[in-house]
């Protein structure tokens, strides 16, 4: 028998153990990134971006932009997918930064003075686009705070102005931002 047919089989329990190792390395790190604390992320609020505005209709909105903020607060929290910052020790930062601007969605700097105010490690905005009151879309956009580098966006269509539809819309968009969490533990971060 030649030494190169005595060596065939070497060289297949070598490749096995390789794949082998490859596949212990990528699973320890995956491990190790579901269980390590999610990232600090304070989150300024929604916005209301409107084509056509009614006058009759702005107290019912803002209300709707406060409901939601508080159902995207509560669903990031239950799901554990980043630790959120209470905004009452900087709310006076967030009004200041606010109101220099018309969105603050549409100005990062403005982000990232929020989110290092914060002490946070990223910094959430959201806004509904209300083409009318059929369309709409609730759309956020998570950035993180030392490198001003956009970590997530996300859009979700929506028809009807109501409250039920508004709700659904952020369940939704925090569902998909869980499921895909748990395909890929670095997703949003």
């Amino acid at each position: 028998m030649t030494a190169a047919v005595r060596s065939i089989p070497f060289v297949r329990f070598s490749q096995a153990l390789l794949v082998l190792l490859a596949i212990v390395v990528a699973c320890s790190g995956a491990v190790r990134a579901a269980d390590a604390s999610p990232g600090s992320l304070a989150m300024v609020g929604f916005e209301l971006l409107e084509d056509h505005p009614d006058a009759g209709r702005h107290d019912a909105q803002q209300a709707r932009l406060k409901l939601i903020e508080d159902e995207f607060r509560a669903q990031i929290q239950q799901r554990r997918l980043y630790t959120l910052i209470d905004n009452a020790p900087h709310q006076a930062l967030i009004d200041r930064v606010r109101g220099g601007v018309e969105f603050l969605y549409r100005c990062p700097p403005c982000l990232a003075e929020i989110g290092a105010g914060a002490g946070a490690q990223y910094v959430a905005v959201g806004w509904v686009q209300k083409v009318s009151n059929l369309i709409l879309n609730v759309n956020i956009e998570i950035r993180e705070v030392s490198t001003n580098r956009v970590a997530l966006v996300k859009s979700v269509d929506m028809r009807g102005n109501n409250d039920e539809s508004w709700i659904r819309a952020v369940r939704f968009l925090v569902r998909d931002m869980d499921d895909r969490r748990r395909a890929n533990p670095r997703y949003g971060l």
